[in-house]
């Protein structure tokens, strides 16, 4: 079952399994990002009110917003 990355705590492991269909304007550019289906993170940091969220992949760390951050579905791990 698929959730969303706000579902998960600082510390969580989860995996990508697509992008939810309402996201177009942002699936182009977080693929180009490197969040790909099947890529493993974890998530490093909140900000105080949410947004943005910090995540750890491929060795590097992203920062996403939440709008960017809302059309990754995600299988926790």
């Amino acid at each position: 079952m698929a959730i969303n990355l706000k579902n998960l705590a600082v510390g969580d492991w989860g995996k990508i399994v697509g992008f939810d269909k309402s996201g177009k304007a942002y699936r182009k550019r977080l693929l180009a990002m490197g969040l790909t289906p099947g890529t493993e993170f974890s998530i490093t940091r909140f900000a105080p009110m949410g947004d943005p969220v910090e995540i750890k992949l491929r060795g590097f760390s992203l920062t996403l917003r939440k709008a960017e951050a809302a059309i990754l579905l995600i299988e926790k791990l």
